[in-house]
């Protein structure tokens, strides 16, 4: 019989909107897969079936505004099945899962940005995920002139076009957790090839 495989790596990319989390993320899962790596690339919201109906109610602007618990709900709900069908399987065979967002998000958007306060939206998160956690959480930040230039505006997202106050209070929530919770910020306003490397360097240590 088979030995059980070890436990996977789990890494998440965060920050605020525009930072460049998706090139980052294929920029490490390519490096990742070079190694022989068993890799899973995912994001939130919306990686399931079910995340796909969440994340278009969540991001989506036809439906009108939601309320700031409805949407952490939301997001919980999402987050939920995205662990349970997604990043938990991929772990116990040993994969390394690499998601652009997961709890962090939650916690500077709606913990911080939102108000509903950080240890309220912690504990929600911890039940949705039956208390996974990453082994390494990497912040992109970048100023938020860049990050306003970067932006769609008025054709994108509900987030995407949420007030630029809304944007400086979720970069300072991230700035501000990442020390005490152990997330390390990457300055990302450089070329996507030295960022990658600033990535790697953080990420390379935890991997098993």
């Amino acid at each position: 019989m088979p030995a059980p495989a070890e436990p996977g790596t789990f890494v998440v990319l965060e920050g605020g909107e525009a930072v460049g989390k998706s090139t980052q993320v294929r920029l490490l899962v390519d490096r990742l897969r070079a190694t022989g790596r068993d890799v899973v690339a995912t994001f939130e919201p919306g990686a399931t079936p079910v995340g796909g109906v969440i994340r278009g109610l969540f991001l989506g602007r036809s439906a009108g505004p939601v309320s700031a618990r409805a949407e952490a709900l939301l997001v919980a709900a999402d987050r939920a099945e995205h662990v349970a069908t997604v990043v938990r399987p991929a772990i116990d065979r040993g994969a390394v899962v690499v998601s652009d967002r997961h709890v962090p998000s939650s916690l500077a958007y709606q913990g911080i940005g939102q108000g509903l306060g950080v240890d309220e939206i912690a504990a929600l998160s911890r039940w949705a995920t039956d208390g996974l956690t990453p082994d390494v959480v990497v912040v992109l930040d970048v100023p938020a002139a860049v990050a306003e230039a970067r932006r769609p505006g008025g054709s994108g997202d509900r987030m995407e076009t949420e007030s630029g106050a809304f944007h400086e209070r979720v970069r300072a929530a991230y700035r501000e957790l990442a020390g005490p919770l152990g997330w390390t910020v990457v300055a990302a306003d450089a070329d996507p090839a030295i960022v990658a490397e600033r990535v790697w360097a953080a990420v390379a240590p935890a991997l098993r």
